[in-house]
């Protein structure tokens, strides 16, 4: 059943255990000796997981730039006092 690792739900990975899955997934695709059907379900898995964690990342990323932002913010407000 190729598709069932596809279909595994992505959302309650943490980005650190997507992470592993996917260095996991990229070893056994560069390892070989699997079939196509095998070889491709571990692609699409391995997109899955790389979108995932690229998804995590950008949050990551706006949550600090929302951080900074307040920041400056604060100290511009508290400057104009």
């Amino acid at each position: 059943m190729a598709n069932e690792a596809i279909s595994d739900p992505l959302d309650g990975l943490e980005y650190e255990q997507a992470r592993e899955e996917l260095v996991a997934t990229v070893q056994r695709l560069e390892a070989g000796g699997l079939t196509l059907e095998e070889s491709l379900a571990l692609w699409e898995r391995g997109e899955a997981l790389a979108a995932h964690c690229q998804a995590k990342l950008d949050g990551a990323r706006t949550r600090l730039d929302a951080a900074v932002a307040a920041r400056e913010a604060a100290a511009g407000g508290d400057a104009a006092n």
